[in-house]
């Protein structure tokens, strides 16, 4: 993922297409690897501890990123549903410059670092409690320590899907605000600006832009979607349906309440035209779902990818060949 996203930013910059990566500016990278006895041992990169003449922070550049909580409707249908978040962490920006081949031009790859809002809590470190004052900060700044943490355990699958909507808000955030402060309004969002899906760790996008667009920004639902469909697009990167992103609807419930209600009505609104194309055909539309209802329930994000998507292709001709005959024939059927 990550070549193939260097890729794509040397390409942009060389052809001179103006171009913004994003990511998330993980403290300890990947991991620094021995071997010990025939075994591959990992120990933390810690890339960052003498500091990097390569990045250039943003100090003014700055989004809130919020979890949890609840959602309140209002009786009006015409008013916004408020997501009553149960926490916060800030996302601050570090940019890199791509430079392009033969040219002067370059691309911006922009990573976010996690900040709590508050270092530590005063009242608990005067009180001698000193590993819970620490506790808050590492409760939120734990989503930009290591890439890829261990998803074997449930702390580990809330910790991953909070770093994959962490670096989605605020690059949708940013793109948002640059572009508001270039045209003054939203409504030309689409003729300006395209995302770039590159796989699905950003596909809960789909569901933020359509937060902000409906909740933030005063769009009705449909001129919101027909938006988002024209902005995303999407490159899948595995053939194989295990290896597919899904997440339990418990833990988006828990983590992203507002996201997991937009999605079911992504869905439903899915399954209704999807329906037109083969009547009656009930395992047609199991297939084509959002939601995986076989066993526990999930959200699957690659079909999230698709259905938000007005482009959708593999990592090469062949591999978008093999798409349209395989895993996502029934999605081809239709587009």
């Amino acid at each position: 993922l990550g070549r193939l996203a260097a890729c794509f930013l040397d390409s942009m910059a060389t052809v001179g297409l103006p171009s913004f990566g994003y990511g998330i500016r993980y403290e300890y990278g990947m991991f620094a690897q021995s071997i010990q006895r025939g075994r591959q041992m990992e120990r933390p990169d810690p890339w960052l501890e003498d500091g990097t003449p390569w990045e250039f922070p943003r100090a003014e550049v700055a989004y809130p990123v919020r979890f949890g909580g609840w959602v309140e409707h209002a009786e009006s249908p015409a008013a916004a549903p408020v997501w009553r978040h149960a926490g916060e962490v800030n996302a601050k920006a570090y940019d890199m410059v791509i430079p392009g081949h033969g040219t002067e031009r370059v691309s911006t790859l922009r990573l976010w670092k996690a900040v709590a809002p508050a270092h530590i809590d005063l009242h608990a470190f005067n009180s001698g409690d000193y590993a819970r004052a620490a506790e808050f900060k590492n409760q939120f700044e734990n989503i930009s320590w290591v890439l890829y943490p261990n998803d074997s355990t449930p702390a580990g699958r809330e910790l991953r899907l909070r770093q994959e909507y962490f670096f989605t808000t605020a690059s949708i955030q940013d793109i948002l605000s640059r572009h508001l402060s270039e045209h003054g309004g939203l409504h030309n969002l689409a003729d300006k600006v395209a995302i770039h899906l590159n796989d699905t760790h950003p596909a809960i996008g789909v569901a933020e832009l359509m937060r902000l667009l409906v909740d933030e920004h005063g769009f009705n639902w449909a001129a919101a979607w027909v938006t988002t469909q024209q902005v995303f697009s999407y490159t899948n990167h595995t053939l194989m349906p295990e290896a597919l992103e899904t997440w339990p609807v418990s833990l988006m419930q828990h983590v992203l309440p507002r996201h997991l209600e937009i999605i079911l009505r992504i869905n439903h609104d899915f399954l209704v035209e999807a329906a037109r194309h083969r009547p009656g055909d009930d395992a047609f539309l199991r297939r084509l779902s959002l939601i995986d209802e076989s066993g526990e329930r999930r959200v699957r994000m690659a079909n999230l990818s698709i259905v938000g998507s007005h482009k959708v292709n593999g990592v090469s001709a062949l591999h978008s060949e093999l798409l349209v005959k395989t895993i996502f024939a029934d999605f081809a059927s239709i587009w």
